[in-house]
């Protein structure tokens, strides 16, 4: 079964509504909802006195209904009494300011006092609802990092000093690793340390990479002092949290991930842009990795319209569908709204949800039930996993490290690179995992774009995967730093990667903003140029103006039974297809559905006893797809043909054994 449902918040409204939401939730073929994301000031109004008796109506009439509960440990915003007793719980800014209640997460997720009511709290809800038939799996907190990314208050400044003696162990090392010598920073006591609050110039690099880091621990444990109390009481019921997309900065997803049973992503991406579809499957990618391929949540999805974008316009027909289905395509197996029912009041009214405020004779209720037979239909895609040849490397701590300041060029960031080199790929047809810098192998291809932190072993382990006989393809300003944001000496990058490249770069020439540079062949560069020195390698396009004219721009190295490319600019979106095409074409990686036209995306998901392809037509016109030999569509029920037509927009997902 793919799960199809939404956010589901009772507490908004009267009683004698409940029983027509669940009316209209069986007809729109709702399987589960997430209940109680906000709901801790409504269970417990005041400090150790709880409410539970709308909770338990609630789940006993979805129960009744057949439809299952994702039950929210209620902690993502504390109630009023809890922030008025306990003003120290509110997170403090950079500057100094300290926040308040009156919005959402104000809590400081180092914050004991914090953390014990919390605790409390879920210790109630699991004994009271652990057996309960409706329960399916517990959403702890809510969309952590998401307003509060790291807090920097006095509470914060000493979790963030035990995290330092737990991670260096000594001052000496502390000092060595944040190149304190610089600026007159030795520390000679813990006490003196501080998180790197606003200051006169730039902040040393060391210590806010750090702070990075132990911000995400931070609110991992927050998250796991939840997850232990549920693990203590309900074992047997599975848990999950729910990242945001596209690819969140604040959280490092590849520690969170072995505390969760199922990945769950929020994704919200830009209706209005015509490739926005092409950021959101990298993010599906991306979360799809994390457990090496297993099935994730689609938690959230917005029905339509959003509230929180300076226009915030509805989708046209048939986007809400076909943005569900690229989800599942990608490995999704539950797929969520937010939410259910269009509130009345509070800062999220003018958010979409499936019943709209103009009720359920809606064109976006029609569309959503519709989209709930469609979903019923794909019940046996449950479970199969997408397989891809081909792996993106990506690292938070090298997305941190490169994006802070004093760089060479601050127009290099993470998901930027990502996408720039991920699109090629997508248009052709290729499946890409996206997995850490330490497991490329088993991959034919790996693509590495702008890896700016990258330790001297993880480099070594991507030498041994070219030497074995992997494909490598590696983007500038990667490889320059270790995890401490110190510089790699002898040259550019780090000395393994360097030998598999079989290119040396001395000096780094970014370019200014708005302008590109020609090379040869007919390819442009934009964003950044460099001395590159070939050591092994073969220029395979060359710089064709400015001060690096003849030197070379793009390398090829066979190192071993492999080959190692090397891009020293960032190509413009033909010439990186161009270039795509010709490597994966030498690593043996085919796309999903050859000749496929423009803008139709092929995705397979498949076990070893079924296999199924999904076709989505993202253009506004009708499309014909050649699929070589016939095949059923699950969504229409039509027989099968080897040439199907998908309308504008449209979406098809044929069974091929």
């Amino acid at each position: 079964m793919i799960h199809y449902g939404a956010d589901y918040n009772p507490e908004h409204w009267a009683e004698d509504v409940w029983d027509e939401d669940v009316k209209l939730m069986t007809e729109a073929g709702v399987t589960l909802v997430t209940l109680g994301v906000f709901s801790w000031a409504k269970v417990e109004p005041r400090p150790g006195e709880y409410d539970f008796g709308w909770v338990d109506t609630v789940m006993d009439k979805l129960a009744a209904a057949g439809i299952q509960v994702a039950l929210a440990t209620m902690t993502a915003s504390p109630p009023p009494w809890l922030t008025h007793r306990h003003p120290e719980v509110l997170p403090v800014r950079e500057d100094g300011t300290r926040l308040s209640p009156g919005s959402r997460q104000q809590f400081c997720p180092s914050s004991p006092v914090f953390r014990e009511h919390a605790a409390r709290l879920v210790e109630q809800l699991a004994n009271r609802y652990g057996d309960h038939p409706a329960l399916k799996i517990w959403h702890v907190g809510n969309e952590y990092g998401c307003h509060i990314r790291a807090c920097y208050c006095d509470t914060s400044a000493e979790d963030f000093r035990s995290w330092l003696r737990e991670r260096y162990g000594t001052l000496d090392a502390l000092n060595a690793a944040w190149s304190t010598t610089f600026w007159s920073q030795g520390y000679s006591d813990w006490a003196e340390i501080q998180p790197p609050r606003v200051a006169p110039s730039f902040r040393n690099p060391a210590q806010q990479l750090d702070y990075q880091r132990f911000s995400s621990d931070a609110s991992l444990a927050c998250y796991r002092v939840e997850a232990e109390v549920l693990r203590r009481v309900t074992p047997d019921v599975p848990l999950t949290t729910n990242f945001v997309g596209l690819v969140q900065k604040a959280l490092d997803w590849h520690a969170w991930e072995p505390h969760e049973d199922v990945v769950s992503l929020d994704s919200y991406p830009e209706p209005y842009d015509p490739r926005g579809h092409v950021e959101a499957a990298f993010g599906y990618d991306v979360v799809r990795s994390l457990k090496n391929g297993q099935p994730w949540m689609l938690l959230e999805h917005a029905p339509s319209a959003v509230n929180w974008r300076k226009h915030n316009g509805a989708k046209a027909p048939g986007v809400m569908r076909q943005g569900v289905l690229q989800a599942v395509a990608r490995g999704a197996d539950a797929a969520m709204f937010f939410q259910w029912r269009q509130s009345r009041g509070g800062a999220e009214k003018f958010h979409s949800a499936m019943v709209p405020h103009a009720g359920a004779d809606t064109r976006v209720f029609a569309e959503a039930r519709a989209l709930g037979q469609d979903l019923a239909a794909l019940a046996d895609v449950a479970g199969t996993r997408v397989r891809s040849d081909v792996a993106f490397l990506h690292d938070w701590n090298s997305w941190w490290a490169l994006e802070l300041d004093a760089h060479p060029s601050a127009d290099v960031t993470q998901l930027d690179a990502h996408l720039a080199h991920y699109a090629p790929f997508f248009d052709a047809g290729i499946s890409c995992d996206v997995v850490r810098p330490d497991r490329p192998a088993g991959y034919k291809l790996v693509v590495v774009p702008n890896l700016y932190l990258l330790d001297a072993e993880t480099a070594e382990g991507l030498r041994r995967y070219v030497e074995g006989g992997g494909h490598l393809v590696v983007s500038f300003f990667s490889g320059i730093v270790d995890s401490c944001d110190r510089a790699h000496l002898g040259g550019y990058p780090v000395a393994p990667l360097r030998e598999a490249l079989g290119v040396s770069v001395e000096e780094f020439w970014p370019l200014a903003p708005g302008t590109s540079v020609p090379l040869s062949p007919e390819w442009t560069g934009r964003l950044w140029s460099e001395a590159i020195e070939l050591r092994g390698a073969e220029a395979v396009a060359s710089f064709d103006g400015g001060d690096l004219a003849g030197s070379p721009a793009v390398t090829r190295h066979a190192y071993g039974a492999g080959v190692a490319w090397y891009l020293g600019t960032r190509l413009d979106p033909a010439g990186m297809r161009e270039l795509v095409d010709r490597v994966a074409a030498e690593a043996g990686v085919r796309p999903v559905l050859p000749g496929l036209p423009a803008g139709v995306q092929a995705v397979r998901r498949e076990a070893a006893d079924r296999q199924f392809l999904f076709l989505l037509n993202h253009n506004t016109d009708a499309v014909a797809v050649d699929l070589g030999e016939p095949a059923p569509d699950l969504l229409t029920g039509s027989a099968p043909s080897a040439r199907h037509t998908l309308p504008p927009r449209g979406v098809a997902v044929l069974r091929l054994h």
